[in-house]
C-alpha cells in the first residue's frame, strides 16, 4: 500500500491527467450496472431500482416475440461486419501508404485532411448526403442526367445502402483509425528497413515481408475489441442519415433503431435495458471466442 501512494505523488500530474477520463468511466459505466436489473423488472418511476415489481425474464419476450427481431439482428450483425472489415481494411491501407510517403509536410495535410471527417456530426453528414443522393437536385444525379441517364430515387432503393453507409463510414473514421497503425508502424525497428535495403528488398516487399507482419497483433486486438460491439449498431448514424424512412428499413434497420422506436410507442425502459444486456451478452460471448479463436492460431494478436 505504501508503494502505492508513492507511485501516485511520484506521478501525480500524470495521474490527475486521467482523472477525468477515469470519473466519466465510473459514473456511466460501472455506476451504472445496478440498474441492469431493470431489464428483470416492470420498472416503475416512483418505486424506484428496488421497489419495481420482478418479472424475471419477460422483458424479453417483447424483442424476440417480435416478428422484425430476426430481420434487425441479420442486418445489425451485416452492418457491423461490413463497417469493420472496410474499415480495417482502408485504415491499414490509409497507414501504410502515409508511412511511404517522404513528404512528411504532404503527409501532416494529408492526415489533417483525412481526419477531419471524424469531428463532423452525423446530422452534418446526413445533410451533405442528402445534397448528394436528392431526387430532384442532387449531385449525383445531376451528374446522371449530366450522361443522358435517369435520376434515381435514392431514398426509396433500399437495396443501394448498405453500400452507402459502408462507405460513409470509411471516409469519416478510417482516417482517425489509421492513426493507431501508423504509431504502431513506428515502432517498428529501423534495422530491419536498413537490412532489408541491403538486401535489394523494394518498398512493396518491405510492405508485405515487414511492416504488415509486424502490425498484424493490432490488427488482431483492435478487430477482437471491436467484435465486442458487433450487435450494436451506429444509432447516431443510421437514425441521423435513414431517420424514420420506413422504405429503407428492410436493409438499414438495427436493433438499436427498433428498440428506440418501441420505446417512443411504449415507453417502458425494462425493454430497452433487456435488449441492450442482450447485446452486451452476446457481444462478450464473440470476444472471448475470437480471443480463445486467435490464442489458437495466432497468439501474438490475442488479448490475453
Amino acid at each position: 500500500m505504501t508503494s502505492f501512494f508513492r507511485e501516485i505523488v511520484r506521478n501525480k500530474y500524470s495521474y490527475l491527467l486521467i482523472l477525468p477520463a477515469m470519473a466519466y468511466v465510473f459514473v456511466f459505466f460501472y455506476a451504472t450496472y445496478p440498474y441492469l436489473l431493470i431489464a428483470f423488472q416492470r420498472f416503475n418511476y416512483q418505486q424506484g431500482l428496488f421497489g419495481s415489481e420482478w418479472i424475471g425474464f419477460e422483458n424479453f419476450k417483447f424483442f424476440f416475440s417480435s416478428r422484425d427481431a430476426i430481420r434487425v439482428t441479420l442486418n445489425t450483425i451485416e452492418l457491423n461486419v461490413l463497417f469493420l472489415a472496410a474499415g480495417t481494411v482502408f485504415a491499414v491501407a490509409i497507414a501504410l501508404l502515409f508511412n511511404e510517403i517522404r513528404s512528411r509536410l504532404f503527409v501532416k495535410i494529408a492526415q489533417t485532411t483525412m481526419i477531419f471527417p471524424s469531428f463532423l456530426s452525423w446530422i452534418i453528414v446526413s445533410y451533405m448526403m442528402y445534397s448528394l443522393f436528392t431526387t430532384d437536385y442532387g449531385i449525383i444525379n445531376q451528374a446522371i442526367q449530366a450522361f443522358g441517364g435517369e435520376p434515381v430515387n435514392w431514398y426509396s432503393k433500399a437495396e443501394a445502402w448498405p453500400a452507402i453507409l459502408v462507405a460513409m463510414k470509411v471516409w469519416k473514421d478510417a482516417g482517425m483509425s489509421s492513426i493507431i497503425y501508423l504509431a504502431a508502424i513506428a515502432g517498428i525497428d529501423g534495422s530491419l528497413y536498413e537490412s532489408a535495403d541491403i538486401d535489394g528488398a523494394t518498398r512493396w516487399r518491405k510492405m508485405t515481408r515487414i511492416t504488415l507482419p509486424l502490425i498484424a497483433p493490432t490488427i488482431a486486438i483492435l478487430t477482437l475489441l471491436n467484435l465486442g460491439k458487433i450487435f450494436y449498431g451506429d444509432f447516431g448514424m443510421i437514425y441521423a442519415i435513414i431517420g424514420d424512412n420506413g422504405v429503407l428499413y428492410p436493409t438499414t434497420d438495427v436493433i438499436d433503431t427498433y428498440v428506440f422506436r418501441a420505446l417512443r410507442q411504449i415507453g417502458d425502459p425494462s425493454n430497452a435495458a433487456a435488449v441492450g444486456l442482450f447485446q452486451s451478452t452476446v457481444g462478450l460471448l464473440l470476444v472471448f471466442f475470437a480471443n480463445w479463436l486467435t490464442r489458437r492460431y495466432f497468439k501474438e494478436g490475442a488479448l490475453y
